[in-house]
């Protein structure tokens, strides 16, 4: 498809005020240090149970996280067979619609050496793969199908608050487990992955670093009046419903903003975007870029829509962890 979104050049100057909305980085510290255990299957630590795949190379863990409140996320934990730890570790979340599909899939990174742990999004896994976590809070009735307007009402409801803090939960998860090293965590994710992979930056300290592909969740402003596919469009289609309801809507969509929490960030960052991305317009992920406080680099794939790098952008991407855990260990809070 042709461009449609900035051009190249605008789209490197482009940085868009990002307002703060009031209390925003204490309505995070609260979500993340005070929701408590609300009762409904409420679990009280990560558990890894091996599952036999077939596969000889790759040890695989059924994973189950207590995420938001205390409710159980589940994932895949892969680790190279006879690797001694601790490892590098990639965390990773999945793209819209995606669930964390079958235990033999996705062995790219446990081949190249690492630990890498699989987050399932909660209440999703109806496209490309499965899922298996569940959303007990749909928010109230009159959302667009779909995920982004589920609980849009207010920032306590809203369903990317309980997603945002399922994943630093299994970050803290791999910094506990005995064969990580909790110094060299990265996280990473395509599309939604991405966003939720730069909320994660911002909201983790001593990552070792950050991998956003065509971030989704970045500059909502815009992106719900320029984006031709969905998801950005669930946005303009719940506000031409609900004509009243805009001012709410922003407000609480600032809270999530991943371009603002990467202002937030410290660790090095490898993204990439593309330059005929429909469904993630390229200004909006370079919003997130030109905003994120940690140092960074950007891949750029100019005849691209949302595919973005793919195999190409897995190539840069293993060639820069490697020589990130190559690097000296610069020691996070609280550890040596």
């Amino acid at each position: 498809m042709p461009l449609t979104d900035l051009s190249p050049a605008e789209c490197r100057a482009y940085r868009p005020e990002l307002p703060v909305p009031d209390g925003f980085d204490a309505f995070w510290e609260r979500t993340l240090s005070e929701v408590p255990a609300d009762g409904r299957d409420a679990v009280e630590k990560p558990l890894f149970t091996a599952v036999d795949t077939g596969v000889t190379q790759v040890r695989t863990y059924d994973v189950t996280v207590p995420g938001f409140a205390g409710r159980p996320v589940h994932g895949w934990l892969r680790l190279p067979a006879g690797a001694t730890g601790p490892l590098g570790c990639v965390v990773e979340f999945l793209g819209y619609g995606r669930g964390r599909g079958l235990p033999h899939e996705d062995l790219l990174w446990a081949a190249a050496g690492y630990a890498h742990l699989v987050m399932d999004t909660r209440g999703q896994g109806w496209s490309a793969a499965g899922g298996s976590t569940t959303d007990t809070d749909p928010g109230a009735a009159g959302a667009v199908p779909g995920f982004v307007t589920r609980g849009i009402e207010s920032p306590e409801t809203y369903y990317y608050r309980r997603v945002f803090t399922d994943a630093v939960r299994c970050v803290e998860a791999m910094r506990d487990h005995p064969e990580a090293d909790p110094e060299r965590i990265v996280v990473t994710g395509v599309s939604q992955g991405g966003g939720i992979a730069l909320a994660v930056s911002g909201l983790v300290p001593g990552l070792a670093g950050v991998l956003p592909d065509v971030p989704f969740l970045c500059d909502f402003p815009r992106a719900a009046a320029i984006a031709g596919r969905p998801p950005y469009t669930e946005i303009a289609e719940y506000l031409r419903l609900h004509r009243d309801r805009t001012a709410t809507v922003f407000h609480t969509l600032s809270y999530f903003d991943a371009a603002l929490l990467a202002t937030r960030a410290t660790a090095p960052a490898l993204f990439s975007l593309a330059m005929m991305d429909d469904i993630c317009p390229p200004s909006t992920c370079f919003a997130a870029y030109n905003h994120y406080a940690g140092p960074k680099d950007v891949r750029v794939y100019g005849f691209n829509g949302h595919e973005g790098g793919a195999a190409y952008q897995q190539r840069e991407q293993l060639a820069w962890v490697r020589s990130l855990f190559a690097g000296p260990r610069s020691g996070r809070p609280g550890h040596p």
